[in-house]
């Protein structure tokens, strides 16, 4: 009875059964007939397929090629990872490639054997491609496990390399060649070139204050002035106002050759202290050191980029300037010896790379030249550039405050103090103010503004305006040209008023002039025309708002904008607002003025000197641009800059007084929103002398006041020094070259107190 009972049920699951197995058993897709003649579609059944251990072995090589040794170690066994921690894992890997100087792992996949349902075995080819060692294989053998499902990695030493299995690791001996010497190039073909910075032995200067003896310190001052390059007065504040807070007081650095010579002299001084070392010697405390640059030690988080390329992890590398830019020409090729290095210590050689001696960089800046060019600066927070007016190449770079290269070498005794007072110093004399030092520009900016007015058609060299004390051509308040605010100085300090408004001035002698209101006037009535980008556009053809391309060193863009109303077009039109230049692209225009129209990629490097001496690299003064101006404009501006140096009213004939060499130029004096202006001066000499090419020059000093103070006595002097030598005149803040006394100046864009005012 139950048996009867129980037959439908049974009967139903039988009719089910056979219904899903005809629904699923092979067919052409169309589906299955029912008896009635009736098409049912024919089920799709997803079927997990299980894991292959050829996928696990792929994401473990293709992770190791990406150096991701977490993902690595993600795919070992349980077993495997209780063997060896994650952090234990990554420093093998990464110690025993590092050790490789790996570049790049390639793979290939040789076979699968799955021995059981939960074990398989493969082999694979790796491809090792090496910076010192080549490229090389090997075969590895590699074994999985099935876990919850997924193939695991059963891992062991010999997966990173067969030779390390049984707990065997890498060790490199390294052979690291001389750095090469940065070397000058002599303005004078009689002169021999001259290193800024080579290997060398030298000595750490310093002082113990409380042991110089009073008689004995004029003789002091003399021996570290000659040793330092210094003037002895300007030794002294070095340590003076030191001498009651320090036991030790790091004075400098002097090559070996220099404090042997002097040795008897110098050991009969008291309190002088000569540690000897050798290193990578910076000569002169620093001659161009934001150009030059330094070396240290390579920084811990980039240790693996490093010896990844071949360096050794104790060498000294380039970390800013020429010294960055070279490191594959000055730091030669690493070599030595990459051993296997057993648990019981015994080594056996894996592989041997010889090493390849550095080449020599020569630089476009003169040596003397440019010492002397920075001590024309000295004392002052900015800049100058020197470039020759018809190639492009720089002569001279200075930024001030300079620091001592020296001070990154661990072996100078004067290391640790140097450091600590280089970065507590706010005036940043790590950046290069030549390059990367973005000011507003001022009154020079007016040589564009004068081109961009020219250029429009609007205007012409002879065109007249009324040059007063104030412009009122907005309304938004009184703006005031530079003869009345030198009024006002003078009315405060004497009571009375010798300086006039310049009156009636054409177009040219607005420039001559620097007139405010004449360039207050070009900005608004070109916006008005609605050329409201023209002055903008000018800028940006002088180079203005944008690398120059010097490429060597590292340089900032400066600002350009389109002005966005009639405000911002009259600021822009002197050089104020949110226009920011560079003192390197202000002396790159001002050459392309003088030499004709051309815009020249900035030089800095003339060649590369191989091992053997030969000329492997020379570089070549390269166009990059031509000035958008007509002939006529250029000959126009070029005539008024002539007129500024010449012209009694000029902003700055009294400061070439019995100059003989052909200037143009142009002063400019700009506000800095904080404190006093920016002084700037900038030009180009026109000497025409065989022996010398002429030079396009362009200075700022920081916050001390107007154009002709400060900026345009020193442009003067690097005149003397390049065309002469030497310096020639004093400047108006000497009492004699090199010493400086205490300054009253006042005035407005070129007036100091001891000088003769211009004619009004």
């Amino acid at each position: 009875m139950n048996k009867k009972r129980n037959f439908p049920r049974f009967l139903g699951w039988f009719l089910a059964l056979a219904f899903v197995v005809g629904c699923a058993g092979p067919g052409n897709g169309s589906g299955t007939q029912t008896s009635s003649g009736k098409i049912l579609p024919t089920p799709i059944v997803n079927v997990t397929a299980a894991p292959k251990p050829e996928g696990t072995l792929r994401g473990f090589l293709e992770a190791w090629k990406a150096d991701d040794y977490a993902s690595m170690y993600g795919l070992l066994t349980p077993q495997s990872q209780q063997a060896i921690a994650l952090e234990d894992f990554d420093k093998k890997y990464r110690a025993a490639m590092n050790a490789l100087t790996l570049a790049a792992l390639d793979y290939e996949i040789l076979e699968m054997n799955a021995a059981s349902p939960t074990s398989a075995q493969g082999k694979f080819r790796v491809t090792y491609k090496t910076n010192l060692f080549g490229e090389f294989q090997r075969e590895m053998g590699i074994s999985f496990r099935l876990v919850a499902g997924t193939w695991r990695v059963e891992w062991d030493d010999g997966l990173i390399l067969p030779e390390l299995a049984g707990g065997n690791r890498l060790s490199m001996d390294y052979q690291i060649p001389p750095r090469g010497v940065i070397y000058d190039r002599p303005l004078s073909a009689n002169k021999e070139r001259q290193p800024f910075v080579a290997q060398t032995q030298a000595y750490a200067i310093g002082l113990v204050p409380t042991n110089i003896l009073p008689e004995q310190e004029p003789t002091l001052l003399s021996e570290l002035g000659i040793l330092l390059g210094l003037y002895p007065i300007q030794v002294l504040p070095i340590y003076d106002n030191r001498r009651d807070v320090y036991w030790y007081i790091p004075v400098g650095e002097a090559p070996a050759s220099e404090v042997e010579r002097r040795l008897g002299r110098l050991s009969s001084i008291s309190g002088l202290v000569l540690t000897p070392y050798t290193a990578r010697f910076y000569y002169g405390n620093g001659i161009a050191p934001q150009t030059i640059g330094y070396v240290s030690a390579v920084p811990a988080e980039e240790v693996d980029t490093y010896v990844r390329k071949g360096t050794s992890p104790g060498a000294r590398v380039g970390r800013t300037g020429i010294e960055l830019w070279g490191e594959s020409y000055l730091a030669g090729k690493t070599g030595g010896t990459l051993y296997v290095v057993k648990p019981d210590g015994s080594l056996t050689e894996f592989a041997k790379a010889e090493s390849q001696p550095a080449s020599d960089v020569q630089l476009t800046i003169d040596r003397d030249f440019q010492v002397q060019v920075q001590r024309a600066l000295e004392g002052f927070r900015g800049a100058i550039v020197v470039m020759e007016r018809d190639t492009g190449r720089i002569l001279a770079m200075a930024s001030s405050p300079k620091f001592d290269p020296n001070i990154f070498e661990p072996n100078n005794a004067n290391s640790p103090d140097g450091i600590q007072n280089l970065f507590n110093d706010l005036n940043r004399p790590l950046v290069n103010r030549a390059t990367q030092g973005q000011l507003p520009l001022g009154s020079v900016f007016k040589v564009i503004t004068f081109a961009a007015a020219l250029e429009s058609g609007t205007y012409t060299p002879d065109l007249k305006l009324e040059c007063g004390y104030e412009w009122t051509g907005l309304s938004d308040k009184i703006r005031y040209d530079w003869t009345w605010e030198r009024c006002q100085k003078e009315l405060s300090r004497t009571g009375t008023c010798n300086t006039r408004p310049s009156g009636e001035l054409t177009l040219s002698q607005g420039l001559m002039r620097s007139c405010n209101p004449w360039f207050w006037h070009i900005g608004l009535d070109l916006y008005r025309q609605g050329r409201v980008t023209a002055i903008a556009d000018m800028a940006r053809a002088f180079g203005l708002g944008q690398p120059t391309g010097i490429s060597v060193i590292d340089e900032s863009a400066g600002n350009i904008t389109n002005p966005a109303g009639e405000v911002e077009a009259v600021n822009q039109a002197i050089g104020q607002g949110d226009v920011l230049v560079t003192p390197l692209q202000v002396a790159r225009f001002m050459a392309a003025i003088g030499n004709g129209g051309t815009l020249y990629r900035p030089q800095l490097v003339e060649k590369i000197i191989g091992p053997d001496g030969t000329e492997t690299v020379v570089f070549k003064p390269e166009a990059m641009g031509t000035l958008p101006l007509k002939p006529e404009t250029l000959a126009a501006l070029q005539k008024a800059m002539r007129e500024v140096i010449i012209n009694p009213r000029g902003t700055a004939s009294h400061r070439f007084r019995g100059m003989q060499t052909p200037i143009y130029g142009k002063t400019g004096t700009a506000e800095s929103g904080s404190g006093l202006p920016h002084s700037w001066f900038a030009g180009y000499t026109d000497a025409q002398n065989p022996d010398l090419p002429d030079i396009a020059i362009a200075v700022v000093v920081e916050n001390m006041g107007e154009g002709s103070e400060y900026a345009t006595p020193i442009f003067r002097r690097v005149v003397e020094i390049y065309f002469t030598g030497q310096p020639r005149s004093l400047f108006w803040w000497e009492s004699n070259f090199g010493i400086t006394r205490t300054p009253t100046p006042f005035g407005f864009e070129g007036t100091a107190t001891m000088e003769a005012q211009p004619n009004p």
